[in-house]
């Protein structure tokens, strides 16, 4: 049950952005650079330090091969092209790679709800509120992106809702697939650190003003901020 409601955070972070009937390119544009600082944030903070501890030094190699992968499937199999601000702001192939990541990460969340009810109410209660908070700005995250890629709000609504179905997924087969938990969490690690780092930073770099990196910061700030809350 719990870990349904966790679920419907991704859902419920999409919303907010769906709720505004249109963005315009600077809106999207700010959203993309709060994106940004929060997956490199989680990636560096969260996922990378957890895979290590749950499968050893070995882990690195799978983030390294996570973190190769998308880039070998967006700029060396897959001729790499730029849409330009007149069709939207990142590439398709950007959106479903931080899709497949962040499948993995919240896949790991179900597990970790499920397990750590095992444990005792009390550690499941606050797994459980943790990763809620998380999972609010990753539904933000994930639709914002499918929206800068041309995605249609139903689009972005369901790869939110897919995050939500991992999670389920995630709870239903804790004990039956351990390598998947260990190693699903490297490989989300080195994806969801390539589309940070890789793929959106580059789009604000280069932009004037203080506005696109106040908002990166704030992304970075926004994971800090819940890692404080709920340790």
């Amino acid at each position: 049950m719990l870990t349904g409601a966790a679920a419907l955070a991704n859902v419920a972070g999409a919303a907010a952005v769906l709720s505004r009937r249109s963005w315009g390119a600077r809106s999207l544009e700010l959203i993309l650079a709060f994106s940004a600082g929060f997956l490199v944030a989680v990636s560096l903070g969260d996922l990378v330090p957890e895979a290590i501890t749950t499968g050893g030094p070995s882990a690195a190699w799978v983030i390294l091969g996570g973190f190769l992968a998308v880039h070998l499937t967006q700029h060396v199999f897959v001729r790499h092209f730029h849409y330009g601000a007149e069709t939207h702001q990142v590439e398709k192939s950007v959106g479903t790679s931080a899709l497949v990541g962040l499948i993995l990460h919240t896949f790991v969340d179900g597990v970790a709800i499920a397990t750590s009810f095992a444990v005792n109410n009390h550690l499941g209660l606050m797994v459980f509120a943790a990763i809620v908070l998380h999972k609010l700005p990753e539904g933000f995250a994930i639709s914002s992106l499918f929206l800068a890629a041309g995605g249609t709000r139903r689009a972005a609504l369901g790869a939110a809702a897919a995050l939500g179905l991992a999670t389920l997924v995630g709870g239903v087969a804790t004990g039956m697939i351990d390598s998947l938990a260990v190693h699903g969490l490297a490989l989300s690690a080195g994806v969801t650190l390539y589309v940070g780092a890789s793929n959106l930073i580059p789009e604000f770099q280069g932009k004037r003003g203080w506005a696109h990196n106040a908002f990166f910061f704030l992304g970075v700030g926004c994971y800090v901020l819940v890692a404080w809350m709920v340790p």
